[in-house]
């Protein structure tokens, strides 16, 4: 088992090249309905701080004047249902999706995740889409290796009830080869594991305790920061690894009093302390 630290990390990663912002990847972060759209406007924010090009946020029709009005750098496209996301999809230029955040468990939701999983994009699966996940078998057969999935502990349990988790790493490389992607595993010793046996460790413990990382919001930040990082072409394992470590290195910056809306004004001073601004 790998531990995740600023010398076993290629943080070169982090850094971005020349060209146009298309070329750092185009994020497609769907939103909840009116009153429930924050956790995704958290999530897409935070991809385009971490360097994804382009950031759009999909929102139902009664949530697009809320989100209208919240949002400058993040575009807004109209996706009402499965079908609609199909049509989002019809531009190439989307190459990460960010579903489950404040998405709700309504009926059609389900349709909206079997639209992204058959895709084929990278996606990271969060918060109600594990839900939705776990609710319906078809769904987890859709599965592929492109996807992130980041449930906390109980998530988990909802997604893999046979699965013990006395042992987190081996519960977590379990369910990685059961699911056939890269499963990030939250906790204070959060456990990324990917098909295949690959598994890593990031403990937020000791010197690097955060306990003012336990805030509302602070996952759908996670889910953000990951979704970036695979818009602009990461592999799944690795932007789960890099989006746990910014995602400390931010809550450690900034310190006790952390709300998630500071996650962002956070990223760029992380970023510089890593050298990612350095020239390639």
């Amino acid at each position: 088992m790998r531990e995740i630290t600023a010398e076993t990390l290629d943080l070169g990663l982090l850094r971005k090249g020349q060209g146009h912002k298309y070329d750092h990847g185009h994020a497609l972060v769907l939103t909840g309905g009116a009153g429930r759209s924050g956790a995704g406007r958290l999530a897409g924010m935070a991809a385009l701080r971490i360097g994804a090009g382009a950031v759009t946020l999909g929102v139902p029709p009664a949530a697009q004047m809320e989100v209208a009005v919240q949002i400058t750098a993040l575009m807004l496209r109209r996706v009402a249902d499965g079908d609609g996301l199909r049509a989002v999809l019809e531009d190439a230029r989307f190459s990460a999706l960010c579903l489950g955040p404040g998405m709700g468990l309504s009926e059609g939701k389900g349709d909206l995740v079997a639209a992204a999983l058959h895709s084929g994009r990278a996606c990271v699966l969060d918060a109600d889409a594990l839900t939705l996940i776990s609710q319906e078998g078809a769904l987890m057969g859709a599965l592929h290796g492109g996807c992130v999935l980041t449930p906390h502990g109980g998530e988990f349990a909802r997604l893999f009830p046979d699965v013990s988790m006395a042992d987190k790493a081996r519960a977590a490389a379990r369910a990685a080869d059961r699911a056939g992607c890269a499963l990030l595993l939250k906790g204070a010793e959060t456990v990324i594991a990917a098909p295949g046996g690959a598994v890593s460790v990031h403990r937020a413990e000791g010197a690097r305790a955060v306990p003012w990382l336990a805030t509302a919001g602070a996952g759908d930040v996670l889910a953000g920061l990951i979704t970036g990082l695979m818009a602009r072409g990461i592999a799944p394992m690795q932007a789960a690894e890099l989006g746990a470590f910014v995602h400390v290195e931010c809550a450690r910056a900034f310190g006790p009093g952390l709300i998630a809306e500071d996650f962002s004004g956070a990223v760029p001073g992380v970023l510089a302390a890593l050298g990612a601004g350095a020239p390639d």
